[in-house]
């Protein structure tokens, strides 16, 4: 198995040691929007970009029980880092590449940590941080107007969220400022209830009749 970069010219950057463990973080991504009296609610908009991410070293001596390829191969530590450095800084995606897996994704080098320790002198540690990149598709729409076709990103329709026609039904002892209270949350919103219903409560917005249907804002 081996961990490979490959730069847009095919020129490949295998990694001398294989990490212990890789890590592919997938997120769904979502709209949080906040509608006033019912909360928040949450509106998917497909997935995030999956972030790879592992650990391991660049050794100063070849060792045949964990490093790859012969010692020939064996990049100098410090060059190694400078090429993760022109890596990250590249705007066209790599490949990365994990051999015997099903890993074979366009990404950018988004960070990488260097650790020097005591003791192993020439030898350089790091973290890596790569986020895959895909080319966001465009469909056509035809135009209304010119005949000709524009191009538009898809977009999911939001849902309506706003409840349609509510009613409430007049209880024995209510009154315009205990349902404004109770259904609006603010008793003094009794004259926006009223002048919905003026024809079901008549000229006196005091005379309400239990089993009237009343119509809220």
């Amino acid at each position: 198995m081996e961990f490979v970069l490959v730069n847009g010219k095919g020129e490949r950057f295998t990694f001398p040691v294989n990490p212990e463990e890789v890590t592919i973080s997938r997120q769904k991504g979502y709209d949080t929007t906040t509608i006033l009296s019912y909360g928040e609610f949450d509106f998917a908009q497909g997935d995030k970009v999956k972030e790879i991410s592992f650990a391991s070293f660049f050794p100063k001596a070849f060792d045949a029980s964990y490093c790859q390829g012969s010692e020939q191969d064996l990049p100098d530590p410090q060059t190694a880092m400078n090429k993760l450095n022109e890596f990250m800084a590249l705007t066209t995606p790599l490949r990365f590449i994990i051999t015997e897996t099903a890993v074979n994704v366009p990404v950018f080098v988004a960070s990488h940590q260097s650790t020097f320790r005591g003791g192993e002198p020439g030898d350089v540690y790091f973290d890596i941080s790569l986020r895959t990149w895909r080319e966001m598709k465009a469909t056509k729409v035809a135009s209304s107007g010119s005949g000709q076709a524009s191009s538009a990103v898809n977009k999911t329709p939001r849902l309506d969220m706003k409840e349609k026609g509510k009613t409430y039904t007049v209880k024995p002892g209510d009154s315009l400022s205990k349902i404004a209270k109770l259904e609006l949350g603010n008793s003094s919103d009794w004259q926006r209830i009223y002048q919905l219903n003026k024809q079901v409560i008549g000229s006196n917005p005091n005379a309400l009749k239990p089993g009237q249907k009343l119509v809220l804002p």
